[in-house]
């Protein structure tokens, strides 16, 4: 990921391009027309776990909200989100390098986490991917208040597969209208939004 994001970054610096944004745009405004309608309070705690290049945050700031973290194990993804919150003149937004598996003691008391992709990664690793899925759910546990909102885009992991993957801790209130495909006579999602609730 170091290499990905050093690349974005010189892309960045050279034209001013913020790169690639997982599961395009709408994905982001799927996230953000759910937080306002549901009148969560600007001032809530958001936290943005996988941030990249930060570009989620920094239209969630747009959109008014106000206590926004992002956190990316990336060094290069978070030199690249600070270079693009500099550009927006953002400067509320708290840029952190962390590995969610293992969040230091300054990740807490989160009302609202919201995730694009990282869960995808974190599956995706080929060293102990059960092992680091439990520890992904226990770290959101850590970090994510009683009755905090979780927001997860996916593209690996169906409804009922990630309602099996948080059911310890987690209560799904919502799935969020992704585009659909028809591929052999059956309808289905390329990406899977979900909103739990943590109990």
């Amino acid at each position: 990921w170091d290499a990905a994001y050093e690349r974005e970054l010189r892309a960045f610096q050279d034209t001013g391009d913020a790169g690639a944004i997982w599961f395009g745009e709408e994905s982001m405004f799927r996230i953000i027309r759910w937080l306002e309608k549901q009148k969560v309070p600007l001032d809530s705690s958001v936290l943005d776990i996988g941030t990249g290049n930060g570009v989620l945050l920094i239209e969630l700031a747009k959109s008014g909200f106000t206590n926004l973290t992002g956190i990316d194990y990336s060094p290069s993804a978070i030199l690249l989100s600070e270079k693009v919150r500099e550009k927006e003149g953002m400067s509320n937004i708290k840029l952190l390098v962390e590995d969610f598996l293992a969040p230091s003691a300054e990740l807490s008391a989160f009302q609202i986490c919201i995730d694009k992709g990282t869960f995808d990664a974190v599956s995706l690793n080929p060293d102990n991917a059960v092992g680091k899925r439990k520890q992904y759910v226990r770290s959101l546990c850590n970090v994510l208040k009683p009755e905090g909102f979780f927001l997860i885009t996916s593209c690996n992991w169906t409804k009922e597969e990630l309602l099996d993957e948080f059911r310890e801790g987690f209560e799904i209130l919502e799935e969020l209208p992704t585009p659909k495909f028809c591929f052999g006579g059956r309808i289905g999602n390329s990406v899977t939004a979900l909103v739990f609730q943590r109990k």
